[in-house]
């Protein structure tokens, strides 16, 4: 990533410049990843990383692409059901995390006969509730202001692929394409690829289509953008040769 006045490198502890701090008139100052507020009014980083504010919406973060995924409220996850209960299902966000729960009237127009029966090993993609360190995160699948899925749900077919929770912020991210320079989807599909994915914060990426061999190629790219870092011009050249391969 660039790093820029607007976008600085922040390490755990530092001072953040008062200037650099989203300022909204309405709406309060949410912090993101990265952050944490020291009452009455410190903001201090917890991780080391690019500090990114987002203006319009109020809200800043800090970009990183190591460490573990811890849970916070409103985060889009990818989960694997692990197993269920009376009236719950408990969901597998990373390997080193005890299991999410996720209540089975929580789907779009569930109810008892109508929600959804999901065996081990089914993948969600599904909305945090609540989360602490004292508790084990909750999910839904439905908004909470309009009860509606909204893309939430079971994700059926296609495959989950793991990739770094930078990249996976940066995809979830509005304006990756100016914030974080990742194109590689949309020059996928620009090369004529019909495929449909869900990102989710805790570095899981599910990409579904018709044919298995773009849901290979998309997962290929992503990996490799990914671990080597690339460019837009180096996500270009990527795309180009998985196409060809393709052929």
């Amino acid at each position: 990533m660039e790093v820029d006045q607007q976008h600085p490198l922040v390490l755990p502890g530092d001072t953040i410049d008062p200037s650099l701090i989203p300022t909204h008139k309405k709406q309060p100052l949410r912090l993101g990843p990265g952050l944490r507020h020291i009452p009455p009014n410190a903001i201090i980083p917890t991780v080391a990383g690019q500090l990114i504010a987002d203006h319009k919406k109020n809200s800043m973060w800090v970009e990183y692409n190591g460490g573990r995924y811890i849970p916070s409220p409103n985060d889009l996850v990818i989960g694997q059901i692990v197993r269920s209960a009376a009236d719950l299902y408990y969901v597998n966000l990373t390997p080193y995390t005890s299991s999410a729960t996720l209540p089975q009237l929580a789907f779009e127009g569930a109810t008892k006969k109508t929600r959804p029966i999901l065996a081990p090993g089914a993948l969600i993609y599904a909305r945090v509730t609540l989360a602490n360190r004292h508790m084990d995160a909750e999910l839904e699948c439905v908004s909470g202001s309009t009860g509606k899925a909204e893309g939430l749900g079971p994700l059926t077919g296609g495959m989950a692929f793991d990739v770094s929770l930078g990249l996976a912020r940066r995809l979830l991210m509005a304006r990756s394409r100016e914030e974080g320079g990742v194109e590689v989807l949309e020059l996928l599909g620009g090369e004529g690829l019909a495929f449909e994915t869900a990102v989710g914060r805790n570095g899981r990426v599910w990409v579904g289509s018709e044919s298995t061999k773009t849901v290979i190629a998309v997962g290929r790219a992503l990996r490799e953008t990914d671990e080597g870092d690339l460019g837009v011009e180096q996500q270009r050249k990527l795309v180009k040769r998985l196409i060809r391969e393709m052929r």
